[in-house]
C-alpha cells in the first residue's frame, strides 16, 4: 500500500524556543517542528495511519521517560558515577472509558552496577522531580484559540 504521508525533506527554519508548529502531512500524519528539528507524528496501520512516526500518546510517554533519563544522567555525572549503563524503560496503559487518556506509566531506570542504596534513593528523589513529571503534578493552563 502506498503511503500518502508527506515527510519533511529538509530541516525546518529554526523556531524560537517555546514554540512548536504542527502541520498536516497527509492521512493521519502531522509534521512537528520545534527549534531546528522536525519529526512526524502518525497513527499505526491498524488505526488508519501509515505508521511513519510515533503517536502523540507515545511521544507523551517518551517525554516523561527521556526527562527522567536526562535528570538521572545529571545525577550520575555529578557523583562521578558510570552513565554508560543508564537506560529508562517506560510501559503505559490507556484508561478504559472516557475521556481518552493514559491511565498509568511505569518507569524502570537501569542504573550502573553496584549503585549503593543511598545513591539509589538520591537518584530516585532527583528523577521524581524532572520537569515533565513536575508538569504532570502541577497541571499547566492550556488554552485553545482558532485563527
Amino acid at each position: 500500500m502506498m503511503s500518502h504521508t508527506t515527510l519533511p525533506a529538509v530541516p525546518p527554519v529554526p523556531l524560537p524556543p517555546g514554540r512548536v508548529e504542527v502541520t498536516y502531512s497527509g492521512r493521519q500524519a502531522f509534521t512537528v517542528k520545534m527549534r531546528g528539528h522536525a519529526l512526524v507524528i502518525d497513527q499505526p496501520l491498524d488505526a488508519g495511519g501509515d505508521d511513519v512516526g510515533p503517536t502523540p500518546v507515545e511521544l507523551f510517554v517518551v517525554s516523561l521517560a527521556a526527562c527522567v533519563a536526562h535528570y538521572a544522567r545529571g545525577f550520575l555525572e555529578r557523583h562521578h558515577l558510570d552513565v554508560e549503563h543508564l537506560s529508562v524503560t517506560a510501559e503505559f496503559t490507556m484508561a478504559d472509558g472516557r475521556p481518552a487518556r493514559v491511565a498509568s506509566v511505569d518507569l524502570r531506570v537501569t542504573t550502573p552496577p553496584g549503585l549503593s542504596e543511598a545513591r539509589r534513593e538520591g537518584l530516585r528523589a532527583v528523577v521524581d522531580h524532572c520537569t515533565v513529571h513536575n508538569t504532570l503534578r502541577h497541571t499547566p493552563r492550556v488554552t485553545v484559540e482558532f485563527g
